[in-house]
């Protein structure tokens, strides 16, 4: 049986004999280096420091021996981007403060896209400042922004995919254990990655029906369209400029724009390129019905490794968790539940707002269940949507989640 991938960012001085390494995280210059495979001695990993590594992520899982000196982990960061000291806190006293970060978001996606339809440049920083408040919250508390994500509203989607991508890509970030400057390159590239769809006529962006040959050439001329514009922005990282160049992109070269395959395509466009197509599989789209995360989920591992890297997919699956917070589920007592707090330990029972009878279809007095309770048998059936049930997510959220 294959181990399971422990994928780890190491310093060149990490490095131990008999690992494995998948690529190269950072180096001085752009000597092309052959990277993936295992350092098996200590003069591979000296050539490694000649030729200008400093880091690498490394899968531990295929270590061939057991190394001499004991690589602890990352620890995780105790401030905040601007070094205040951060605090772990509740769900609850976190929702607030996320859902307020999420409305800022789509107003600055509002804003850039206005910008680039009347010619303005655009300005950096508010993206960044961004970028910095998902870091805090979901070093915080993830699941209230990851909750946050799932409240969708009708034709809001070229708003909310690229908030939603940020989000899910900082959490993602801090699964893998990058610093918290790498991250915030991350997120912003991952709010701006679809800035190019707003130069896309309305009449392809929104058609109900299938496009033709030509409109889908234009539409996916829209990672193009994105680079462009971000390479004019003073200052931006040439990181974040990457995620939203590649997110398209597919390790069986069947992507686009440019056709790019394997080691041809960094560790974060692997990335964003499964945070992508996740949230637009759970989005409510004109020309399609949204999937659950389930579903979402099912399809990045069936499409792996063809298009996804199954590492990569396994790690973001880890990350957010089988029933992410803010997921609808149908239980085995027939009555529907948010999912409100995940169980690292045992991911079938997280907690769960009770509020929907199934057979009389009607709302009930809300109750929390704790699944891991020993008090109960109750279990989730599935995941479910809320339109097969007439649920006004938007409304209940508001209602019952958010005070």
């Amino acid at each position: 049986m294959t181990a399971p991938a422990q994928l780890k960012v190491l310093s060149i001085a990490e490095l131990q004999p008999g690992m494995y390494v998948l690529s190269v995280h950072k180096q001085k210059g752009n000597v092309e280096i052959k990277t993936q495979g295992w350092a098996r001695t200590a003069a591979v990993i000296e050539q490694l420091k000649k030729k200008g590594v400093l880091e690498l992520v490394v899968d531990l899982s295929k270590t061939l021996e057991q190394p001499k000196v004991e690589v602890a982990p990352p620890a995780e960061p105790v401030a905040t981007a601007s070094g205040k000291t951060r605090e772990k806190v509740s769900f609850e006293q976190e929702l607030g403060q996320a859902n307020t970060l999420y409305q800022q978001a789509k107003g600055l996606q509002k804003k850039a896209f206005a910008d680039i339809q009347a010619g303005r440049e655009l300005n950096l920083q508010p993206f960044q400042d961004c970028a910095t408040g998902f870091i805090d919250s979901v070093f915080r508390n993830q699941d209230a922004l990851l909750c946050i994500s799932r409240i969708r509203e009708k034709d809001a989607y070229l708003l909310e995919h690229s908030v939603n991508v940020s989000i899910l890509m900082t959490i993602f970030a801090k699964q893998m254990k990058f610093d918290e400057e790498l991250i915030q390159q991350l997120a912003t590239g991952a709010l701006l990655h679809d800035i190019g769809k707003i130069l896309v006529p309305d009449s392809i962006l929104n058609k109900p029906g299938k496009l033709t040959a030509e409109e889908f050439g234009e539409m996916r001329r829209h990672v193009v369209y994105s680079k462009e514009i971000l390479e004019k922005i003073p200052g931006l990282s040439p990181i974040s400029i990457d995620v939203a160049a590649v997110h398209h992109e597919r390790l069986d070269g069947k992507g686009y724009p440019y056709g790019l395959a394997d080691q041809q395509i960094s560790l974060y466009g692997r990335m964003i390129s499964i945070v992508d197509t996740y949230d637009a599989i759970t989005a409510q789209r004109c020309y399609k019905e949204g999937q659950t995360g389930i579903s979402a989920l099912k399809i990045l591992r069936r499409e792996s490794p063809q298009s996804f890297d199954p590492a990569l997919v396994a790690q973001f699956i880890k990350a957010i968790g089988i029933h992410p917070v803010g997921t609808l589920v149908k239980l085995s007592n027939q009555k529907l539940a948010i999912v409100l707090k995940a169980n690292e330990q045992d991911p079938l029972r997280p907690v769960l707002k009770v509020f929907y009878n199934c057979k009389f279809r009607r709302y009930i007095e809300i109750s929390i269940v704790d699944l891991a309770s020993s008090k109960t048998d109750i279990e989730i059936e599935g995941a479910v949507m809320p339109e097969d049930f007439g649920i006004d997510l938007i409304r209940f959220f508001r209602q019952s989640v958010l005070e």
